[in-house]
């Protein structure tokens, strides 16, 4: 199987400025991220910044680099001006991989990636994983996502949807027997073509909403394909407290 990867590093993060180049144990993040691409099987990876700083970084530790424009609103259409650039296949099977997840394991890539090959009519997958506490269910920077008996997405929210009338009626803080939550992982696949397709469309009502650019995709009647990650995902990083963890998670370990 041949996938490529596009890690998105956007310098100017609202959250956390700077965030691709935050220092974890001696490395930049972004190096952490793009270390564990090289292990996913990708045929190539391609790190797609706004920032020379970052490219300069990157390509000091060996990466290859596509200087892209500052416009754009998601990683996403970030992808789509390096897909055009360097000239990539409509065919060819994209996977995007956010360049603050230092500990997204190479096995999930992988996986996404193979998903959309196994599937030729649909255009576009990604992953879950259980949610097991009901903070999460109603953590807004959790994205829970429904779906169909086909694993197809049905809906995407940072809302606790579906929500259990009878169980948070009685009680909001325990989690229903009748409904296993499911946390989206933020790992895309999709076909190069469909990249282009997809940044021709506006934003949708749903989408500019709740902040979910793959609301866009489900608004125009495409099939995402949800697949069960097959490992845990770890810990990404929006936040300083995120990154405080990432750190002590990846410290060297000693004697």
């Amino acid at each position: 199987m041949s996938f490529i990867v596009i890690i998105p590093a956007r310098f100017e993060s609202s959250r956390l400025p700077g965030k691709p180049l935050k220092a974890i144990n001696g490395k930049p993040m972004i190096e952490w991220t793009w270390q564990q691409v090289q292990r996913s099987g990708a045929v190539r990876t391609i790190i797609a910044t706004e920032s020379t700083e970052v490219q300069r970084v990157c390509e000091a530790f060996g990466a290859e680099v596509c200087l892209t424009g500052d416009q754009h609103q998601s990683g996403t259409e970030r992808i789509a001006e390096v897909i055009e650039k360097v000239g990539l296949q409509d065919d060819d099977i994209i996977v995007n991989v956010q360049g603050d997840e230092p500990m997204l394991p190479p096995m999930l890539m992988h996986q996404v990636a193979e998903g959309l090959q196994l599937n030729p009519a649909i255009p576009m997958a990604t992953l879950c994983e259980p949610i097991d506490c009901i903070e999460t269910v109603f953590d807004p920077h959790a994205v829970k996502v429904s779906r169909n008996i086909h694993n197809l997405a049905i809906n995407f929210s940072r809302a606790p949807l579906p929500w259990s009338r009878d169980t948070f009626l009685e009680d909001a803080k325990s989690l229903p027997e009748n409904w296993h939550y499911k946390r989206h992982i933020g790992l895309y696949a999709y076909r190069a073509g469909f990249v282009k397709q997809y940044v021709t469309w506006p934003e949708c009502e749903l989408e500019q909403v709740e902040k979910l650019e793959q609301l866009r995709v489900l608004w125009h009647g495409e099939a995402i394909l949800v697949l069960d990650a097959l490992c845990d995902a770890g810990v990404g990083v929006d936040t300083l407290e995120d990154l405080e963890a990432v750190r002590t998670l990846l410290a060297p370990v000693t004697d």
